[in-house]
């Protein structure tokens, strides 16, 4: 299984996202500058988290315009797993490969704390191997997390079933308390909070199993073994 790991100038997870895909998980992960090109043998892309092109304009406006997100959309059309987490959510929404916008945080100030997400969709392949409702104790840390969509958007995406994750409370003042959505056939996640910072015991102070499915989740969708 091999899963590519985008980098942007400015992210600043890809090498957190790397050593929990290659040494937590044992996958075959490889870094993928946005200049370049995708191969056709990779089986999910991840869009890390960070601060790709210093958050001007908006965050994730410049990165959306990259020439690997061509590839990316291609990926995405042929039903390729492909997450992004953090400022890998906010180019997915810019590029148009999910829905809504993601805005400055209610407080207008960065939020780094721990939350607990609400599992709302198993049926991607980011999700498979949680039950509906279970919750996932996770740290956010972003100034422009806060999730928004309009009226006729949120009947939208809730009647396709596109609510990935919930915050359990009012977090950043999110629209309907969303903190990810997927696409239109499930195969594109985005999520605010960052997993790769929670899989491990030694630095998730709560526990780190639940996030760990989300990686799980990917392996058992792409019939990889681990």
């Amino acid at each position: 299984m091999k899963v590519g790991v985008i980098v942007f100038p400015g992210s600043n997870c890809d090498r957190d996202m790397f050593h929990v895909l290659t040494n937590v998980f044992s996958l075959d992960a490889q870094y993928f500058w946005h200049k370049n090109g995708l191969p056709k043998n990779i089986d999910a892309v991840i869009l890390p988290g960070g601060f790709s092109y210093g958050d001007r304009l908006r965050a994730g406006a410049i990165a959306a315009h990259s020439p690997i997100i061509q590839d990316v959309r291609k990926m995405a059309d042929k039903g390729i797993p492909i997450l992004g987490v953090c400022n890998g959510f906010q180019i997915l929404v810019e590029s148009g490969l999910l829905p809504g916008v993601l805005l400055k945080n209610s407080s207008l100030d960065f939020m780094c704390e721990w939350t607990n997400l609400i599992v709302e969709n198993n049926n991607t392949p980011f999700t498979s191997q949680f039950q509906i409702k279970q919750k996932i104790p996770i740290p956010i840390a972003n100034g422009e997390g806060r999730y928004f969509v309009d009226e006729d958007t949120l009947k939208k995406i809730k009647k396709k079933n596109q609510i990935v994750f919930r915050y359990d409370r009012v977090v950043n003042g999110s629209t309907d308390r969303i903190a990810g959505v997927c696409n239109e056939d499930g195969n594109v996640v985005g999520m605010m909070p960052h997993p790769e910072r929670a899989v491990e015991s030694e630095i998730n102070p709560i526990d780190n199993k639940p996030s760990s499915l989300i990686f799980k989740s990917l392996i058992s969708s792409i019939g990889a073994t681990h």
